[in-house]
C-alpha cells in the first residue's frame, strides 16, 4: 500500500543524503520524493511517498526519528490533498498543434513554450490527472518528460510542525 510521509528536517547540506541512505540500506524504494524549505527557513519538509503495510511505515517512521537532522515524522491521511508538476515536451508540428492545444486545455493544463516541432505542456494536479494527460499525448510523441514527485498537506487542521518552536 503507498503512503506518503511527510518528514520535518534540519535544512542543511547532507540531511537529504542521510535520510535517502536509510531508506536504500533497509532495501525500500522511494516512489517519489520532494524536498523544499519551510515558512521557517532553517527546516525543510520532505514528502516521500513509499509502498508498504502499516508496519514497515511505522518502522521506517522510528528509525526517521533517530537521525540527528530529523524534527518530526507524519504519515500524511488518505485523504489529503496532493500535487504534481510536470513538463511534457511533446511531437508538435503545424497539423497536431490545434489538438495538442485542445487536450491541454481540457486537463486545465498550458503551453509554456512553442517551437517549429515540439511544445511544452505544463500540467499541474494529482498523479492520475498527470498521468492521464501523459497517456492522452503518448500518441503524440512525448520526447521528453519531468515530474516533480508528489508534494501534499493534510486537509483541515491537522499540521507537522515542530511543537518546540
Amino acid at each position: 500500500m503507498k503512503h506518503i510521509l511527510g518528514v520535518l528536517v534540519a535544512n542543511q547540506p547532507g540531511v537529504l543524503s542521510k535520510v535517502a541512505g536509510l531508506f536504500s540500506r533497509r532495501g525500500f524504494n522511494i516512489e517519489s520524493l520532494a524536498v523544499g524549505v519551510t515558512e521557517d527557513p532553517s527546516i525543510s519538509r520532505m514528502t516521500i511517498v513509499v509502498d508498504g503495510d502499516e508496519k514497515v511505515i511505522e518502522q521506517m517512521a522510528k528509525q526517521l526519528n533517530k537521525l540527528i537532522d530529523v524534527i518530526k515524522v507524519a504519515d500524511i491521511a488518505e485523504d489529503s490533498l496532493t500535487r504534481e508538476l510536470a513538463l511534457i515536451k511533446v511531437q508538435a508540428n503545424p497539423g497536431t498543434r490545434n489538438e495538442i492545444i485542445q487536450i491541454v486545455n481540457v486537463f486545465r493544463a498550458q503551453v509554456v513554450d512553442i517551437s517549429k516541432d515540439s511544445m511544452i505542456i505544463e500540467i499541474t494536479g494529482d498523479e492520475k490527472k498527470v498521468n492521464a494527460l501523459q497517456e492522452m499525448l503518448k500518441d503524440f510523441g512525448i520526447k521528453e518528460m519531468v515530474r516533480t514527485g508528489i508534494i501534499a498537506v493534510d486537509r483541515g487542521n491537522k499540521l507537522i510542525k515542530d511543537e518546540n518552536l
